[in-house]
Order: C-alpha cells, then sequence, then structure tokens
C-alpha cells in the first residue's frame, strides 16, 4: 500500500477509505470561495459494489492500493461459482457469481475477462469484464407494425440467457453490441 493525498487522486483507482476497499469512480476539487478547499469523490465500495460520495479534505492522506489485473478465459458454470484459467500458467480459479455481480450476465464461454487482484496481499478483489461485448439475439417478439413513430422497444434474450431491452427492429439472429456496464443495447453489429 502506497501512501498519498488527495491530488494522487484518479478515475479508477482503488483506495483504502474506512477500512474497506473503494474504488474511485468520480471526484472533484471544490474551493468555495472563503471556506476551505475539499475533495468530493464517489467511491464504489469493492465488496459489496453500493456507490457512496463523500467529502475529503483537500491534501488529506489516502492509502493508495496497488492492484495487478491478469487476463483469464472463462470455461464454465459450475455450481455459484463461475471457473476461470488463467493464460499463462493455466490455473484455475473460482470466482463466485456475487463476487462478479450483474456484468456475469454478459459473459460467454472461453471469453477473456481480467481478475482485480490486491498485489501485496494477493486477494481477488473482482472481475473486468471487455466494456463492449457482441452478442447474438436467440428470442424476441416481432414488433408491431406501427410503433416507429416512438422510440418502442422490447424484450430479447440473448445468447448468454441475459434479457436486455432493445430497439423494435432488432429481430432473432441478430448480433449486438452490449454495453456490460449498463446492460444497455448500443448498436447491431
Amino acid at each position: 500500500m502506497a501512501a498519498g493525498t488527495t491530488t494522487d487522486l484518479r478515475n479508477g483507482m482503488v483506495i483504502r477509505y474506512n477500512n474497506d476497499l473503494f474504488q474511485v469512480v468520480e471526484f472533484q476539487h471544490v474551493a468555495p470561495g472563503n471556506w476551505r478547499a475539499f475533495v468530493r469523490v464517489k467511491l464504489k465500495n469493492l465488496n459489496n459494489g453500493k456507490v457512496m460520495e463523500d467529502r475529503l479534505r483537500a491534501g488529506a492522506d489516502i492509502d493508495i492500493v496497488r492492484i495487478e489485473r491478469r487476463p483469464m478465459q472463462y470455461l464454465y458454470r459450475e455450481g455459484e461459482s463461475l471457473i476461470f484459467m488463467d493464460n499463462s500458467t493455466f490455473d484455475q480459479i473460482p470466482v463466485t457469481e456475487a463476487m462478479m455481480g450483474n456484468a456475469a450476465r454478459f459473459l460467454k464461454e472461453n471469453e477473456n475477462a481480467d481478475l482485480v487482484y490486491d498485489a501485496d496481499r494477493e486477494v481477488l478483489l473482482g472481475v473486468e469484464l471487455p466494456i463492449f461485448v457482441a452478442l447474438e439475439v436467440v428470442e424476441t417478439t416481432i414488433a408491431v407494425r406501427g410503433d416507429t413513430a416512438t422510440n418502442v422497444t422490447k424484450a430479447a434474450t440473448l445468447e448468454t440467457g441475459a434479457v436486455i431491452q432493445v430497439p423494435g427492429f432488432v429481430n432473432e439472429g441478430d448480433r449486438l453490441k452490449i454495453d456490460t456496464r449498463s446492460g444497455e443495447y448500443i448498436e447491431r453489429v
């Protein structure tokens, strides 16, 4: 763990705050007139995924956690665990579905993801999927004729089993670009 101050904050950085690990989602330095400056931060708890906002005194000490991203390949699901294989050592690592959160529904077999470790303690912190994935629609309803004047959406089931909202013109067999962070449809590919 490295010591730093609020001037060292960067988006995506992992810090130890209130004896827990948080990822900096967003930060902003605020100097309100003749009051003391502070840093408004939005932090994501790496244990439960909750996002919180807080204020830190400008120049306050923070504990920066050194993280390491290891590329791994998703192999298969075994009960409540997802099994990943290290691309360099071929070791298999089980990861609970709860640790992955909502992004697990967009994970396809043999796809790569980054497992994030606390480099000092060798503790798994989480799994980062690619920001965008291309998945095929296996089931959807047919759009009603005349519903093109407004932004009408319908449910579509993807090849991984995830159900998302898509525009009315999407058909079965289409490949879609999906944002894994929000689960939103981006475009057809």
